[in-house]
C-alpha cells in the first residue's frame, strides 16, 4: 500500500512541475499563434502518440468504446477543448502577468474538486471548506489586482475564463474513477481522441466564420522547441502521469499536488526575468495555506 502511494504521488508530482513550466513557456507559444491552433497541434499531437501506443501494447479492440462513448466524449472535450482554449485564452488576455495568474488558478483545482464531488457524488462540503475557499479566493485576488481592487473588473474576465478552464480539468480528472477496469493508456488516448473531434469541429466553425485565421507555418517554426515540450514533457508525459497518480491515490490526493504549479512557474518566470510584487506574492502563499489547509482537515475527519 505504501509502495502504490508513494507511486501515485511521484507521478503526480512529475506531472505538475512539466505543468508549471507549461504556462511561462506557453506565455512565448502565444506571442507567435492563437491557442485554440495551438490546442490542436498539441493535443492532436499526443493523440497520435498514444493511439500508436495504444495498437503497440493492447491492440485494435481497444479503441472500442464499449457503450461509454458519450462520457468519454463530454470529458475529453472538457479537457482538451475546455481546459485548453479557455486556460490559455485567459493566460493570453491577463498579458505579460497571465501565466502567473494561470498557475495560481490552477492551484484552486483543489478546491472546485469539492465542489465537484458536492455535486457529481453528492458529497457536502464542511464549513471548514467553504473557509478555506473563501482564503484561497482572496489569494487570487491578490495575485490578479497585485493589490489594486480597482483593476478588477478589467482583469475579472481572463481570470473567469481561466477558472472555468481548471473546473474542466478537475471534472476530467474525476471522470478517471468511472473506467477502474481500463488501462490509463486506454482511457487517456480515447478521451485525448474524442476530445480533438471537438476541437476540429470548433475551429471548422471559427475559421469559416472568421473569428479565427489558418496559422502560417512560420508561425510555428519560431517556437519549435516551445511546442516540442507542450507535446512531449507537458502533454504525453504529464497526462498519462497524471491519469494513472490519481488512480492510485484517488483525485482528492492527486488535485492537491496542484499547490506546486504556481510555485514551479512562479521559479521558472523568476528566472526568466518576471519581477513579483508583494501582493502577488502573499495572494499565492493564501491560495497554498487555504488548500493545504483544507486537504488535512479532510485526511482528519
Amino acid at each position: 500500500m505504501k509502495s502504490k502511494l508513494l507511486t501515485g504521488a511521484l507521478l503526480c508530482l512529475t506531472a505538475v512541475v512539466f505543468w508549471g513550466g507549461m504556462f511561462p513557456v506557453m506565455a512565448r507559444v502565444l506571442t507567435h499563434i492563437d491557442p485554440f491552433y495551438f490546442t490542436l497541434v498539441r493535443y492532436g499531437s499526443v493523440a497520435i502518440i498514444l493511439s500508436i501506443l495504444l495498437v503497440i501494447f493492447e491492440g485494435k479492440s481497444a479503441f472500442r468504446t464499449e457503450g461509454h462513448l458519450l462520457s468519454l466524449w463530454l470529458l475529453g472535450t472538457s479537457a482538451f477543448a475546455g481546459f485548453s482554449f479557455l486556460v490559455f485564452l485567459g493566460q493570453q488576455l491577463a498579458g505579460p502577468s497571465g501565466s502567473v495568474v494561470a498557475s495560481v488558478m490552477m492551484a484552486v483545482q483543489p478546491l472546485l474538486a469539492v465542489l465537484v464531488g458536492w455535486v457529481w457524488k453528492r458529497n457536502r462540503p464542511k464549513t471548514f471548506a467553504f473557509l478555506c475557499m473563501l482564503v484561497a479566493l482572496i489569494g487570487v485576488i491578490l495575485v490578479v489586482t497585485k493589490g489594486n481592487l480597482t483593476i478588477l473588473i478589467s482583469a475579472g474576465a481572463p481570470a473567469l475564463l481561466i477558472l472555468i478552464g481548471a473546473l474542466c480539468w478537475v471534472i476530467y480528472s474525476t471522470g478517471v474513477g468511472n473506467f477502474p477496469s481500463w488501462s490509463i493508456l486506454r482511457y487517456s488516448a480515447l478521451t485525448t481522441i474524442l476530445g480533438m473531434v471537438s476541437v476540429i469541429l470548433i475551429l471548422l466553425i471559427a475559421t469559416t466564420t472568421r473569428l479565427l485565421h489558418f496559422p502560417k507555418l512560420t508561425e510555428l517554426t519560431q517556437i519549435p522547441w516551445e511546442t516540442l515540450y507542450m507535446i512531449v514533457p507537458a502533454g504525453v508525459i504529464a497526462l498519462f502521469a497524471w491519469n494513472l497518480g490519481n488512480r492510485q491515490i484517488t483525485t482528492l490526493n492527486g488535485i492537491l499536488f496542484m499547490n506546486l504549479v504556481p510555485i514551479t512557474a512562479f521559479i521558472i518566470n523568476a528566472l526568466t526575468g518576471y519581477k513579483f510584487g508583494l501582493y502577488e506574492i502573499i495572494g499565492c502563499l493564501l491560495v497554498i495555506l487555504a488548500l493545504i489547509a483544507n486537504n488535512l482537515y479532510n485526511r482528519k475527519a
